[in-house]
């Protein structure tokens, strides 16, 4: 197993549930995703079936029904990480938010029309990211952008570049 396979956990719209290995990116070739199964074999499977990939900590083999842990499934309050907090109806009416890292990826994505990476509201649970394939969806609403409070300059700092403002004009305060 290649060091870029993570442990993915699909489940269809037909509530069918399988457990394999997927790289993070680049894994849709021709609307088929190759996934290695738990048990070595690769295994073709089409996206259109697909509601979402679940990249998870554990398999959790042993819970036919919610292996994937997602916990909460929508915020709270606002979110507390970076990125572009977003609103996702499903075909079957169920609602996911999550943080999309708004970078190049994110773009790609949009552009080639294949789906969306998110993270979950929980990020305690066993799902570290989700998948949610295009033609999964019914609508996206932007709720908001999330960033970082922006950081003050040490105070060294700002006092040397107002020295050099002042020097930069000479006469100006001068009587």
């Amino acid at each position: 197993m290649a060091p870029a396979q993570k442990k993915a956990v699909l489940r269809s719209f037909a509530n069918v549930l399988t457990w394999g290995y997927l790289p993070q990116a680049g894994f849709l070739q021709e609307n088929q995703i190759q996934l290695m199964t738990v048990d070595g074999r690769l295994t073709a499977i089409a996206i259109s079936t697909l509601k979402h990939i679940a990249y998870v900590k554990d398999f959790n083999l042993d819970d036919p029904v919610d292996p994937e842990r997602i916990g909460r499934k929508i915020f709270p309050a606002r979110p507390r990480g970076d990125g572009l907090w977003v609103r996702l109806t499903l075909r079957d009416n169920e609602v996911l938010e999550g943080l999309a890292a708004l970078d190049l990826a994110f773009i790609d994505s949009l552009v080639a029309d294949q789906g969306l990476f998110l993270t979950p509201p929980d990020l305690r649970c066993n799902t570290q990211r989700l998948f949610i394939p295009r033609h999964a969806l019914t609508s996206i609403e932007v709720r908001g952008f999330v960033t970082a409070p922006s950081r003050r300059p040490p105070l060294a700092q700002s006092s040397a570049k107002q020295a050099t403002l002042l020097n930069a004009q000479p006469g100006l305060f001068d009587r």
